[in-house]
């Protein structure tokens, strides 16, 4: 059982010369998981594995192409760590106004995002700044702009300040968790301490770790979430997700 979190501080290119049958395999997995995802064009993306770890790298069209294709990654049983090294290549030029006056309308448009959230941008890249009560509206306000053709790249600095923690609020998590039917709750420890919840243990997928986080995020009063479970290949008696 690995776990996810530890951090890469490189990963080098093999040939294939250097991969064992496994890396070759997961390889192959995450290329048919790359064509078969309509959110992908991965006609210029190339993929290598090495003991769980997969490199992305090539160029895609937009920004939104390129998350999509890490998302894609994760969803293969036995990716333990993704390295998203795509270049995302315009088709079509845009303005930094055009992207900035974009910014604004879609940020607007969502009325769960407070109207102190802001977005700069410079050579397509989307920086967002401001304050929220929620989370959920951090993350919300990222997925506005992240679709916008002609962005880059997302950066956000926006301050998650909560209210008060609901008393029961781990409570709250746990039951989340185990009513979301993308996430096999039985093996995830929820603990809180202040406005951050914590989730250790094991799940099956990254796709999981994610969908766990994203419920735990939605919990009031909860500013951070630190996820100490990892995506590892399926336990033994476990349930392959489909």
């Amino acid at each position: 059982m690995v776990l996810i979190g530890t951090s890469l501080a490189s990963i080098g290119h093999l040939t294939t010369a250097n991969l064992t049958p496994t890396d070759i395999r997961l390889r192959n997995a995450v290329m048919r998981q790359l064509a078969w995802d309509p959110e992908v064009d991965a006609s210029a993306v190339g993929v290598s594995a090495t003991e769980g770890t997969v490199t992305l790298t090539g160029y895609i069209d937009t920004y939104a192409g390129k998350l999509a294709a890490e998302r894609a990654a994760k969803r293969v049983v036995g990716v333990r760590a993704v390295a998203n090294d795509i270049d995302v290549r315009l088709r079509l030029e845009r303005t930094d106004t055009d992207i900035a006056q974009d910014s604004a309308r879609a940020l607007r448009l969502l009325s769960t995002i407070p109207d102190g959230v802001q977005a700069a941008v410079h050579n397509g890249r989307v920086t967002l700044t401001g304050n929220v009560q929620w989370l959920f509206q951090k993350e919300g306000a990222e997925q506005a702009v992240r679709h916008i053709r002609g962005v880059r790249n997302v950066i956000s600095y926006v301050s998650v300040a909560p209210g008060a923690v609901a008393r029961d609020v781990r409570h709250r998590i746990v039951r989340a968790l185990h009513e979301n039917a993308d996430v096999d709750a039985r093996h995830i420890l929820v603990t809180v301490a202040g406005d951050t919840a914590t989730l250790t243990g094991t799940v099956a997928t990254w796709l999981q770790r994610e969908s766990a986080e994203r419920a735990s995020a939605s919990a009031p009063g909860i500013a951070h979430v630190q996820s100490d479970h990892g995506a590892a290949e399926p336990r033994p008696g476990g349930r392959r997700p489909g």
